[in-house]
């Protein structure tokens, strides 16, 4: 499967993680299957930011209240890996939910997509840019 998202929102989060190099920056994904129409960067909350992410709870559930008015659906999230590659870690894997909501990671100068297809399991997802 694949992920289509415009070359400016793929720059808008590649530039925000290059601005943060030592913090794990995260935000939400919006749009609808397969396609990634808008991102919104959120507060990271987590209690080590370098090494973890948490995205605001506050953040999450304005934008999920947003969606039921007719606003754009949430279809994931993304975060930025500052020390390492664009993979799960082990972390990202205990939250993944088997939801199918898609992962964007930054890192290592790559920017990668996951679908979390079942709890702690993710595939891979290429990256269409248009």
């Amino acid at each position: 499967m694949s992920v289509t998202i415009s070359s400016e929102l793929l720059q808008q989060l590649v530039s925000e993680a290059a601005v943060s190099p030592d913090v794990e920056v995260c935000g939400l994904l919006f749009g609808a299957t397969g396609r990634i129409e808008a991102a919104e960067a959120c507060a990271n909350v987590a209690a080590n930011t370098a090494r973890a992410f948490e995205i605001n709870p506050a953040a999450l559930f304005a934008a999920h209240r947003r969606a039921r008015s007719g606003g754009m659906a949430v279809i994931g999230h993304y975060h930025s890996h500052p020390t390492g590659l664009p993979v799960p870690s082990p972390r990202d894997a205990a939250q993944a939910m088997g939801d199918g909501a898609v992962w964007v990671i930054l890192g290592g100068g790559e920017v990668r997509a996951w679908r979390s297809v079942e709890v702690g399991a993710f595939v891979e997802e290429t990256i269409r840019v248009v």
